[in-house]
């Protein structure tokens, strides 16, 4: 079950809202949360839902024990190796068979193990929860419903954010329901709906076509159209979702913070990763840059930390080479910029700093789209070949280019920039704005609309952060 399906959003959403709402404590809320979320789970993944509760329970003890003074190290000892190994075995296992199998003269089997949905995330979030109670022990979750509600909680559970413990906390044992946190809830919902389905979706279907092609043989301008598609679709299906489980969590009185701060209108690589998939990266930082020493070390030991961060954010998204390239391409120029290389910080060269970080951010997501390095490398060559492709291939993408796929991209290109805060800003300090906002309530309204009208209409609707 998706945010973007019909049964989500006509018959489980309305159901569970409703009967949250006629419930009277934040007991009996939370219990239904967690039965809610659990059907949510077990609806694609029936059997992978006992694995999720085993690793609750498992890291809600390992907690109790981190929470203790003989024995606190020990536990997070045993939630670090559970729950990184449980994503291993899961997510990787198959690639390291292949990998060995590639560099020794053996024959490993190399297994179809059927990976977990939401696995990188519940996992990270069970690590997260044991460790904040090792660093403060007075945080500890005596009721084991409120950490599987916490790690479980429908929301973020398959495709993030990822949640840290300690920023919803306090949430976990009080919330509000007012109707002016389910408005908000709910336009925040449909805002990414729409990013999703009229966006996300339409871009994506370019993108697929460039991709499916016989990488070498695309046209200069073909590969560019495939690679921009490609780099709106992710950022417009993965920003999407996390304005929906942001939310769907502001309408059931969680607040999460928030994972996307425009992306693509930074002005270094350093900035990208400011705004982009913010929870990821401060998940890294709190919990693997500082504990390995940060910056704290020298100018040799950061940049070693900060290279690791960058592989293992790479490799988490998946287990293929491409994703430990994308990762580790980050994590170089974050290096050049850091040791002035390049001039990140040269507010005179601020608008050729933005060129260069879409370029580098369009590029790397070739690498991280591609299915290998191989065809990462021809599609990037097609890229810069300033060549026509063949004939067919061309013909395949630009047929593509539909008025409806010229407006969806028009409108991503734009919404990829801090324009409408900016309107909203400039329209709070005027007399019109009163008018304004009934008229966003029309336009938001009006965007449901179109959102099902496209589902009903069409049969294109991935979530591409699903594989990861």
């Amino acid at each position: 079950m998706t945010f973007s399906s019909v049964i989500f959003l006509f018959i489980f959403l309305p159901v569970t809202f409703l009967l949250y709402c006629i419930s009277v404590k934040d007991s009996i809320r939370n219990i239904l949360l967690v039965i809610a979320s659990l059907i949510f789970y077990a609806f694609g993944e029936p059997a992978a839902v006992f694995i999720m509760i085993l690793s609750v329970i498992i890291n809600y003890f390992l907690g109790l024990a981190a929470a203790g003074r003989r024995h606190d190290k020990l536990a997070v000892l045993f939630a670090v190796i559970l729950n990184i190994g449980l994503l291993l075995a899961f997510k990787y296992t198959g690639f390291f068979a292949e990998v060995i199998n590639s560099v020794l003269p053996v024959n490993i089997p190399v297994p179809k193990i059927r990976l977990p949905i939401g696995i990188s995330f519940f996992t990270f979030q069970g690590l997260s929860y044991v460790i904040d109670v090792y660093r403060d022990k007075g945080s500890v979750q005596k009721k084991l419903m409120s950490v599987l509600l916490y790690i479980s909680f429908f929301p973020q559970l398959i495709a993030g954010p990822i949640v840290k413990y300690h920023d919803i906390e306090a949430q976990l044992h009080t919330r509000e329901l007012t109707a002016d946190r389910v408005s908000r809830g709910v336009a925040r919902f449909i805002v990414g709906l729409s990013k999703k389905v009229l966006i996300a979706n339409q871009m994506g279907l370019v993108a697929d076509t460039v991709f499916s092609l016989d990488a070498g043989a695309l046209g200069s301008a073909a590969a560019w159209i495939g690679a921009v598609c490609y780099s709106l679709q992710i950022f417009f299906d993965f920003s999407g979702y996390s304005d929906m489980a942001i939310g769907l969590g502001c309408m059931f009185g969680f607040d999460f913070k928030e994972n996307f701060n425009y992306p693509f209108s930074a002005g270094s690589m350093q900035d990208f990763w400011r705004r982009w998939h913010i929870s990821l990266s401060t998940w890294f930082r709190e919990y693997v840059y500082i504990p390995l020493g940060g910056n704290r070390k020298g100018k040799l030991r950061t940049d070693l930390n900060k290279i690791i961060v960058f592989f293992l954010t790479g490799f988490w998204h998946g287990a293929n080479f491409t994703f430990i390239v994308w990762g580790l391409a980050h994590g170089a120029f974050l290096l050049l910029e850091n040791h002035g290389v390049i001039p990140a910080k040269s507010k005179r060269l601020r608008p050729l700093l933005h060129i260069y970080t879409l370029l580098v951010a369009v590029t790397t997501f070739v690498i991280f789209r591609a299915d290998n390095m191989t065809q990462a490398v021809r599609v990037i060559a097609d890229m810069f070949s300033f060549k026509a492709g063949q004939a067919g291939t061309d013909r395949a993408v630009f047929a593509l280019l539909s008025p409806l796929v010229t407006v969806s991209f028009v409108f991503g290109a734009l919404l990829s920039t801090p324009i409408v805060p900016y309107i909203k800003d400039r329209l709070s300090k005027t007399r019109v704005y009163p008018a304004a906002e009934y008229a966003g309530y029309t336009v938001t309204l009006a965007l449901f609309a179109l959102c099902v009208l496209s589902l009903v209409s069409s049969t294109y609707n991935p979530f591409i952060y699903f594989r990861f």
